[in-house]
């Protein structure tokens, strides 16, 4: 069962884009390990200092590889050095995953199968 990550880190206004500039060894990292399918940072372009979390991983033994990786202990101790002043991040676990379009363009809130 996929597993999204995604929430919101806030650094000081005017170290949020180095964290993420200079974090990047341990952002392609985590994008090589096994079972990761997403993994972004990005900063918010409205609010200052503040970066918005996006990981999709394929399960649960994908994400706990992924905590006892390197590159996660690695940039967890990163962060750190940026200003860090709050986060909330949360994990959510997928019981079904559909396109949001189905086959004629029209966006779909239910998760009926295409062609229902």
């Amino acid at each position: 069962m996929p597993i999204l990550i995604a929430g919101t880190i806030d650094f000081d206004p005017t170290r949020a884009e180095a964290a993420i500039r200079d974090g990047e060894p341990y952002i392609e990292a985590s994008r090589r390990e096994k079972g990761c399918i997403a993994y972004n940072w990005a900063l918010d372009p409205l609010v200052p200092g503040r970066v918005h979390v996006y990981e999709e991983w394929e399960d649960e033994p994908a994400l706990a590889g992924h905590f006892r990786d390197q590159s996660y202990v690695s940039m967890r101790d990163h962060l750190g050095q940026y200003g860090l002043i709050k986060s909330s991040v949360r994990k959510y676990r997928c019981d079904a995953v559909a396109s949001v379009y189905d086959s004629k363009g029209v966006p779909r809130p239910d998760f009926q199968a295409e062609g229902e």
